[in-house]
């Protein structure tokens, strides 16, 4: 990564964030901090393009695991963001409750489906606090996303879930180039050089999608220096996700 000069990329973001809020007349931001490494570059990212007071860091427990809150609570107390805590486990078991109206299904029929309605009450939880906080503070915030390059690549978000946000600041950047950015910003070490994992299914990132990141940020930029078996995978994910980006839309006359 010789060529990548964190300094004018980090400068670059805080240009496009501060521009963006000025001409849209806006005033804060709110995120989910997951306790890994990429929502916590965007909350340093966000504080230094907006000002402290102006960030609002959520965690969204889910049956999850008490390690994450803590990894997010270090992330805000380092960057002095007010953290929000708002448990969904109750609203996500009353919502399987209703469930068993419809039938009795097994614990591998609604896996995928289980997985997947997390990031979606998450994706429901922060818009609530954005317009809340809209009210309470009578300037309007915008939901961030967190999703890097590689991640995007492959499809690896939920539709309706942690794809839904109003403003993305990594989005261009691979999983290493993101790690670049949280050294320059002093993200804690421990959330930044944590291994990556969505929370929700008990494997990481990269167990799930059989793939490593690094592999993906090669492909890329040049999928010749991977073999075959590696590149085969990449493009059956990328593939299989693009449904995820574009919306069909039926237009008269076609």
């Amino acid at each position: 990564m010789k060529d990548f000069d964190v300094k004018k990329e980090v400068n670059n973001i805080i240009k496009f964030v501060r521009k963006y809020y000025k001409e849209n007349n806006l005033g804060g931001a709110i995120l989910g901090i997951s306790g890994g490494k990429d929502s916590a570059v965007v909350a340093a990212l966000l504080v230094k393009a907006l000002g402290k007071d102006n960030v609002i860091g959520v965690t969204i427990p889910c049956h999850s695991q008490d390690e994450d809150r803590i990894d997010a609570k270090a992330v805000s107390d380092y960057y002095g963001i007010e953290l929000i805590n708002f448990d969904i486990t109750n609203i996500f078991d009353t919502f399987k409750l209703e469930l068993n109206n419809l039938g009795n299904f097994s614990k591998e029929e609604t896996k995928n489906s289980d997985i997947n309605l997390k990031p979606r009450l998450r994706m429901a939880t922060l818009y609530y606090l954005a317009a809340l906080y809209s009210a309470l503070k009578g300037k309007t915030y915008l939901v961030a996303g967190t999703s890097n390059k590689c991640e995007l690549y492959v499809g690896y978000f939920t539709k309706g879930g942690d794809s839904v946000h109003d403003i993305s600041l990594i989005s261009d950047y691979t999983t290493e180039e993101v790690i670049k950015i949280g050294e320059y910003l002093k993200v804690p070490e421990k959330v930044l050089y944590k291994t990556p994992n969505d929370g929700l299914s008990n494997l990481s990132d990269e167990e799930k999608l059989g793939v490593k990141y690094n592999d993906i940020a090669i492909y890329m930029k040049d999928k010749t220096l991977l073999n075959k078996e590696v590149r085969e995978k990449i493009e059956k994910l990328h593939k299989n996700n693009l449904h995820k980006f574009n919306i069909p839309t039926y237009k008269k006359g076609d």
